[in-house]
């Protein structure tokens, strides 16, 4: 009897030094870098050591946010003292948050003269974002409206947008720069950005 208590408590105390090195030493957080997993990740069974079972952690995961997904966005110009006025739609886009931080754009415009662009998006707070943007070298159509006009220089979208409530409708605010192609500044537009995520039940109706 005195036998089996003792092996009972000796395995109880192996376990306990297990457990308290696995959840205090750095080496199983990426080698070392603790940066990379956030406050409150879990630990889930990612990889299973058949001779210790030994749970390693996991970080949540990006695709996790909500803001994931394909949004129809629509940028209208609203505040500027000079340029277009209030109401004047500035692009109308399909647009895609990807899990890894990237966002992709493809824009209602002449695809000869340039209509998909790629940005970057970080979340800043609770349902709130920030998105930069950058449309690279492109033409423009008003030049020549029936084929390729004028080369253009980069143009800069940042965004500052807030996720609804519900999680399939969001507003913000975006600031155009455009450039040169030699990096001057050429244009500077403001206004309001909506977007409305798409589903698997959305028609081409609800995007026109």
């Amino acid at each position: 009897m005195k036998t089996a208590l003792r092996n009972t408590i000796l395995a109880l105390g192996t376990m306990t030094i297990l457990v308290g090195t696995l959840l205090s030493n750095p080496a199983f957080a990426a080698c070392g870098n603790t940066a990379k997993y956030r406050p409150g990740a879990w630990l889930l069974p990612q990889s299973l050591d058949k001779s210790l079972a030994l749970l390693l952690p996991v970080s949540a995961k990006a695709s996790d946010d909500p803001i994931v997904g394909m949004w129809h966005v629509t940028f209208t110009a609203e505040g500027n003292e000079a340029g277009p006025p209030d109401g004047a739609p500035i692009d109308n886009a399909l647009v895609t948050w990807h899990s890894d931080g990237t966002e992709f754009m493809a824009s209602d415009r002449p695809p000869q003269d340039g209509n998909f662009c790629m940005g970057v998006w970080e979340k800043t707070g609770k349902d709130k974002y920030k998105v930069n943007h950058i449309p690279w070298l492109n033409n423009d159509t008003a030049n020549a409206p029936s084929g390729i006009g004028n080369p253009t220089g980069p143009v800069r979208v940042f965004q500052e947008i807030t996720l609804g409530l519900d999680g399939n409708h969001y507003t913000g605010t975006f600031t155009l720069d455009a450039y040169d192609s030699s990096g001057n500044l050429m244009a500077h537009i403001v206004g309001i950005v909506k977007g409305t995520r798409i589903t698997i039940n959305t028609t081409v109706q609800e995007l026109l």
